[in-house]
């Protein structure tokens, strides 16, 4: 069905990183999202009232708030293929990680409405109702939701989609409440205990969990969360696969949002090198490598001294100190300024981010006496740096 869906109604739809089809995939997502949920909603609304079941009412209203999210999703797609203009130079993409985290608003507080109502519904229990038309509508919607779990999911792993994915794993949590719900409405047969109340508080905190989940999930790529380390990889692999690149530091990744990755490092090329020949190479190691992963890439030329012994012998004097310390440090730019006798070391050191700021200056000093204490004949010029990526 999911298949036979993208087929006929998303053209060109092998064609995923073109903006128009991403729009097309997740217009099909929102609006069998809407179409599904509103039938839910109705038919689950109705029976509860008729029976009289307050956790039956209380998933069709998350039903109805599911529905919602895939309406803000349907606009949010529409507002991120909005081209970059003045005022966002980057684009519009972040639309779809506000709207995500608006529908994880809605999902909060709706859960909290029916906290509040379960609760009466325990202090003032009433009967429930058992009817067959109730357990097969609710069967139903457990088989829907578990379709529309693995549809969306794989929609939003084809364009990349967190906000899909997200809404996917919404569906599969709908599948738990749901049956949960169905659970309560079978053991109402037998029982006079009134479990409705408490499987509605069930429900309810359930509701919540999953929007205090998406909420986080939204949240950190509006943050600027640390890219997926095999990202990183892939970047340094084809980088330094470049012609005279040798080395590669200092990436960092910006998220626009789905598609929109602005991204820039330094590479490290032989001092040797003709600058005109190096600048030739750089520019189109941009370029082959931002149409390859569809980023925009900006390298910085970083000329390193490959020929030099001394700097080469003094470097890896500097990489065993760092290694003793007990650390993860790293070093890169390292310059010479002086003779045998006495020299400025001048190079940048990455610390990892369990340094507190406040503490950067107490490391620098601790490296540069113990270096000292090794290498008398060095005098250390350390700045500081940070790592704004996760390798492997």
């Amino acid at each position: 069905m999911t298949n036979f869906l993208i087929r006929r109604f998303v053209k060109n739809h092998e064609k995923t990183g073109d903006s128009n089809v991403r729009q097309a995939y997740g217009y099909l997502g929102g609006f069998v999202g809407v179409i599904a949920n509103i039938l839910l909603f109705a038919g689950k609304l109705t029976v509860g009232f008729l029976i009289n079941s307050i956790a039956v009412m209380a998933d069709a209203i998350n039903n109805l708030s599911d529905a919602a999210s895939s309406i803000i999703t349907l606009v949010s797609f529409r507002m991120t293929n909005k081209p970059a203009d003045r005022e966002h130079p980057f684009g519009h993409g972040r639309i779809e990680y506000i709207s995500a985290m608006i529908v994880s608003f809605l999902v909060i507080l709706v859960g909290f409405e029916f906290i509040k109502s379960s609760v009466e519904r325990v202090m003032n229990p009433e009967p429930v109702t058992f009817s067959w038309m109730t357990f097969l509508l609710l069967s139903f919607s457990i088989v829907l939701k578990v379709w529309l779990s693995f549809f969306n999911r794989k929609l939003g792993r084809t364009i990349g989609s967190k906000a899909m994915e997200a809404t996917a794993m919404d569906s599969l949590s709908d599948v738990i409440t749901t049956s949960v719900v169905l659970l309560s409405l079978v053991l109402s047969i037998w029982i006079t205990f009134p479990i409705d109340g408490y499987i509605g508080i069930a429900v309810a905190l359930f509701i919540m969990y999953s929007g205090f989940n998406l909420t986080k999930e939204t949240l950190n790529p509006l943050l600027g969360e640390a890219p997926e380390a095999e990202f990183v990889d892939e970047i340094i692999m084809k980088t330094l696969a470049c012609e005279g690149v040798i080395g590669v530091h200092d990436i960092i990744v910006h998220n626009y949002g789905p598609n929109r990755c602005v991204v820039s490092l330094h590479a490290e090329i032989p001092a040797s090198m003709d600058i005109t020949h190096a600048h030739d190479l750089i520019d189109k190691a941009e370029q082959e490598i931002s149409k390859e992963l569809g980023i925009h890439l900006v390298m910085h030329m970083d000329p390193i001294n490959t020929d030099d012994k001394v700097v080469q012998k003094v470097q890896h004097q500097i990489v065993g100190v760092l290694m003793e310390c007990g650390m993860e440090l790293s070093i890169h730019d390292l310059r010479i300024v002086g003779d045998d006798n006495h020299c400025n070391v001048i190079f940048d050191m990455v610390i990892p981010h369990e340094v507190k700021e406040c503490d950067e200056k107490k490391v620098a000093k601790e490296i540069s006496e113990a270096i000292k204490k090794k290498h008398p004949q060095y005098n250390p010029v350390i700045t500081i740096d940070r790592s704004y990526a996760i390798l492997k």
